[in-house]
């Protein structure tokens, strides 16, 4: 008869997931090809780590339900699953008990297409039109005042992505812009455009951003010890977030003209 030890059986999981990883980065990498380019194999593979850690924390323990939400990851940021934007997203995933998680991945999925079908558009066209706004946005004085920040963020926003701002909802898009404002604060971001900054980043990367894995150039910018001076850290910031903007344009442009 043959006997399989503990440390057998540990090796034969440890390597069933090392394969399932591998699958998975290199999945990622054809899902989104300009994102997997832009971060790299191994950031990417840490960001499937992260992932597949946190499915796990939602009772996705199926190749299926994990591989689905790798891939909200990369549309949505990787801490999707508590950002204020995407309720949905949370109601459903913290069902974890009381709905068979095949379930839940359907509905997860269902949503999904909803949501993009309605915010982002045919081929992207309603994000891509957003960016380009967010990119005029950023390049032109602000006159926010900091007395009634919340409202005139929800103005700009419905202006610059009214699709989105529609989907979302005041009450969900303040909570976001909120809790940007506490992190601008943390960073001592003191004016008006450091707080406008950091929602637009919390918008288009999520609300998780400044540690995700998957935008390693913001979490580097936010820790450089280099920069002592937080205007001059925000100033650097928004500089970086506007060439991300123009290389994505840029790239769909090309593609576009092909």
């Amino acid at each position: 008869m043959i006997v399989i030890r503990n440390e057998q059986m540990d090796v034969f999981r440890d390597a069933a997931l090392r394969s399932f990883e591998n699958e998975m980065v290199e999945h990622l990498a054809g899902f989104s090809p300009p994102l997997f380019k832009a971060v790299g194999e191994e950031q990417m593979r840490k960001a499937v780590r992260l992932g597949m850690e946190r499915a796990d924390g939602h009772g996705f323990t199926y190749r299926g339900p994990v591989r689905l939400y790798l891939e909200l990851m990369l549309l949505f940021g990787t801490y999707f699953d508590t950002d204020p934007q995407y309720p949905w997203a949370t109601e459903i995933l913290i069902n974890r008990d009381s709905i068979p998680q095949m379930q839940r991945a359907e509905h997860l999925y269902d949503l999904t297409m909803d949501y993009r079908a309605k915010v982002a558009g045919p081929e992207d066209a309603y994000t891509l039109k957003a960016l380009r706004s967010i990119a005029a946005f950023a390049r032109q004085p602000l006159t926010l005042s900091s007395d009634d920040f919340v409202s005139a963020m929800l103005h700009e926003i419905a202006l610059i992505y009214p699709e989105k701002a529609a989907y979302v909802g005041d009450q969900n898009l303040s909570a976001l812009i909120r809790k940007a404002v506490d992190g601008a604060r943390i960073q001592r971001f003191s004016t008006t455009r450091g707080m406008a900054l950091v929602v637009v980043l919390m918008i288009v990367f999520g609300h998780g951003c400044g540690a995700d894995p998957l935008y390693p150039w913001i979490a580097r910018t936010l820790r450089d010890e280099a920069i002592t001076d937080p205007e001059t850290r925000a100033k650097r910031l928004e500089k970086k977030a506007l060439t991300w903007l123009e290389h994505v344009l840029t790239n769909y442009e090309k593609g576009a003209e092909a």
